[in-house]
């Protein structure tokens, strides 16, 4: 008897219509259509991207603004930056000219996001300089040059970064800051000894600051990715790989880099920027002080060539 009436019930309510504002609707939270608050991960947020002119900065910058952000790319490609914000419209993205081994000029797009914004939600410290793609042995190594030039940017330039961002965000006790790492700074043997001591720097940084900002509602984590074709590596890797037709060098950087390439597609500038997604929103309100490593299993491998 119970089964029965059981059956009569499902019945009768499949045969009702049921919808937004009808009596009883209740959102599915599985469903796969994503919600407008889902889609918007960044509403209300301004985010300062430094290095955000081509490579995982542009492609940052593009997720940033399609959830919702306001986004000041600062960079030194002064082209290629004016034109990634048109394509991301004027009302979403402004370009300024930053090199980030200027302190004053990290100051200065800090503060031009408070003037146009009001505030400073993001910070990603992402530009970075390639070390001798060509992997000298250590007496070869260029201190007063090569090695100088690769941590005034990847080194200095992140701690400036670090420290205005710093400025805006302690007094209002909010805000992330990510900075681009890599595996390189994680494990050796994949670049010279100055890109992977300047990678190695950043990880300590953002330990120790994150353990500072941490008490004031500031968040610092790192993102280590791996072998992303960005033009930046695609110009390190045709002067380690010379001969290569581009094509080539991209397959290197995805069979020679990637474990997972047989499984999956090949490492890109989204998948970093989707790592950078996640920290920024309010999602890892309590990730701090981490390093989210994003290279297919390669630092957790020997299979590096």
């Amino acid at each position: 008897m119970f089964i029965r009436a059981l059956q009569v019930a499902l019945r009768e309510k499949s045969n009702r219509i049921i919808g937004p504002g009808s009596p009883g609707f209740v959102v599915n939270a599985f469903s796969s259509a994503p919600s407008s608050q889902s889609q918007q991960r960044l509403a209300g947020k301004v985010a300062v991207i430094t290095g955000g002119a081509s490579g995982i900065g542009k492609a940052t910058a593009a997720e940033f603004v399609r959830h919702g952000a306001k986004v000041i790319i600062a960079d030194v490609q002064d082209d290629l930056g004016h034109a990634a914000a048109a394509e991301l419209g004027p009302g979403a993205a402004c370009y300024t000219r930053c090199d980030v081994t200027d302190e004053a000029q990290v100051a200065a797009a800090v503060d031009l996001a408070v003037s146009r914004h009001g505030k400073l939600d993001v910070m990603f410290n992402n530009a970075g300089i390639s070390g001798n793609p060509k992997l000298p042995p250590l007496a070869a190594v260029d201190l007063a040059g090569g090695f100088d030039r690769v941590m005034a940017t990847n080194a200095r330039g992140v701690l400036a970064g670090l420290k205005h961002a710093a400025r805006i965000m302690v007094p209002r006790g909010s805000g992330s800051i990510i900075c681009t790492a890599s595996v390189a700074g994680v494990v050796g043997g994949l670049a010279d000894p100055a890109y992977s001591a300047s990678k190695a720097a950043v990880l300590g940084m953002v330990r120790a600051v994150a353990a500072e900002l941490g008490r004031s509602g500031v968040r610092v984590n790192a993102i280590s990715p791996g072998a992303v074709p960005t033009p930046l590596l695609m110009r390190s890797f045709a002067s380690r790989f010379p001969g290569k037709s581009a094509g080539e060098i991209r397959r290197v950087a995805a069979e020679g880099f990637n474990p997972m390439v047989a499984g999956t597609a090949a490492l890109e500038a989204e998948d970093i920027a989707w790592a950078a997604l996640f920290l920024a929103s309010d999602e890892a309100k309590y990730v701090n002080g981490h390093n989210l490593v994003v290279d297919g299993g390669l630092s957790v491998t020997i299979n590096a060539k």
